[in-house]
């Protein structure tokens, strides 16, 4: 949150700069950017109060491209946006695999719970329905395991027993055998506590020629194989995956916008700071730079406005 706060002000700045004949981005930019999520609202509020029009709409007439994309996104509460996203990525014909896969394997079980809660009063829906109508097979069975949120709580107890079970199962259901039981997988994947298996991986090792991720590479195939990855890989430091999935959509010419808004937007009042971070152990360039080369315009200064800084 920012100090000295005044929504009215911030309200009638905004008003003032969507009035403007062209529009004066960078004041919309500077004060979207710059606020927290409860202060954006009572912005909202205040906009209303003022201009006689909802902040959104209006901003959507004003604006247009990745810049609103990004904007109207940051409008909306974390679960809010993750909910939004979701619907989305399962409307219309054909499914957004990538974005499904990415918000239900990457959100821990409160964050879950949340969007769940959000989707509901948004879209008068469960989201668990939209999501076996929208896909199948043991794709459909892991993410649903997933938005169930059975997820153990972390225990102070270690559990070594339980542990070395659910590494033999893990490999007994995989690479020992011809064809793979996914159901064990799923469940094992689905309803342990991160730390547990963190440890169970370490563990799985002893059992199996290969680590988890090569596994599942041999194992299974597809949306299946893209989503016990990423579980693997948020399992093991989530803010990495975070960053990784940034370097990535930024590494081809034009940037991936759609992912790069998706993991900004959604994680600047989560744990972005820890992202900035992995991202420049990982790749020895700050997140702040390489946003710089990649994207460009007002919505190049509205991405480093909300990266924060140059690490």
């Amino acid at each position: 949150p920012v100090r000295d706060f005044d929504p009215a002000r911030d309200a009638g700045r905004i008003e003032t700069a969507i009035k403007t004949k062209g529009v004066d981005e960078q004041t919309v930019i500077d004060i979207l950017t710059r606020r927290s999520a409860e202060q954006r609202r009572e912005i909202a509020f205040e906009y209303e109060r003022i201009a006689k029009k909802d902040l959104s709409v209006a901003l959507k007439g004003a604006l247009s491209g990745p810049l609103e994309a990004l904007l109207l996104g940051l409008m909306k509460s974390t679960p809010q946006y993750d909910a939004s996203e979701l619907k989305a990525s399962m409307k219309g014909l054909g499914t957004d695999e990538e974005t499904l896969i990415e918000l239900v394997c990457s959100r821990n079980n409160e964050e879950l719970a949340e969007i769940k809660k959000a989707y509901r009063e948004m879209f008068k829906k469960e989201l668990e329905k939209d999501i076996s109508g929208d896909t199948s097979g043991n794709f459909a069975k892991l993410l649903m395991a997933l938005v169930q949120t059975r997820r153990d709580e972390p225990s102070n107890v270690v559990d070594y027993q339980k542990i070395d079970d659910d590494a033999r199962t893990l490999y007994e259901a995989g690479v020992k055998r011809k064809g793979t039981d996914v159901g064990s997988w799923i469940s094992i994947m689905s309803q342990r506590s991160i730390p547990h298996l963190q440890k169970v991986f370490e563990r799985y090792k002893s059992y199996s020629p290969y680590d988890m991720k090569e596994s599942i590479k041999k194992e299974v195939k597809g949306d299946l194989e893209k989503s016990f990855l990423t579980l693997v890989e948020c399992f093991e430091n989530r803010q990495l995956y975070f960053a990784n999935k940034l370097y990535e959509a930024m590494k081809s010419k034009g940037a991936k916008e759609k992912v790069v808004t998706r993991i900004l937007v959604s994680r600047c009042e989560v744990d972005l700071m820890r992202i900035r971070t992995e991202f420049k152990r990982q790749h020895k360039k700050s997140l702040y730079q390489t946003i710089a080369e990649h994207t460009k315009g007002d919505y190049q200064k509205a991405l480093l406005s909300l990266c924060g800084g140059d690490d």
